[in-house]
């Protein structure tokens, strides 16, 4: 397994993977990885998902084109590729999300493979909201969830912080 650290303005990312690009990390959160001792670091195998980051994190990106490995039931891999169709700037719903890949009442079957997704940014999971316009669960923490919708433009209430 190779890695290498991304420093981003929602935190330092940790990118990793075999032969392909398999996760990115945040340094929060319920997601957090860490590199295992017998991880290699090697900045140069991840030249494109860093050159591609830094584009993203300066507007200048959209879309992601990568040559990556999902791990995942053929569920999630299902709601991640519908996923990544989620335009830049837009958001959807869980129940959305579901009725897009033919199962309307998966909502939260949709929720936890969004949980699960390995490549989050590069999949937007970050695009998915609660129905009501909320923004609900993600790995890297709300906060992060915010700043990246705010990064696309999107201008949705702050989530609340606890004392």
């Amino acid at each position: 397994m190779y890695f290498c650290h991304y420093d981003s303005p929602v935190g330092r990312l940790l990118v990793g993977g075999g032969n392909k690009l398999e996760f990115i990390g945040f340094p929060r959160g319920k997601s957090v990885i860490s590199p295992d001792s017998e991880w290699r670091h090697d900045e140069k195998r991840f030249s494109d998902i860093l050159f591609q980051l830094d584009r993203y994190f300066n507007r200048s990106l959209t879309r992601f084109s990568l040559d990556y490995s999902l791990t995942g039931t053929p569920f999630q891999r299902r709601v991640w590729r519908e996923l990544a169709r989620v335009p830049y700037g837009t958001t959807i719903s869980y129940g959305e999300l579901a009725r897009r890949i033919g199962n309307a009442s998966a909502a939260r079957a949709v929720g936890m493979a969004n949980a699960k997704n390995p490549l989050p940014i590069v999949i937007p999971c970050h695009r998915v909201i609660g129905k009501n316009g909320t923004l609900t669960g993600f790995g890297g923490g709300l906060d992060v969830k915010h700043q990246l919708l705010a990064l696309e433009g999107l201008d949705l209430p702050a989530p609340a912080t606890s004392i």
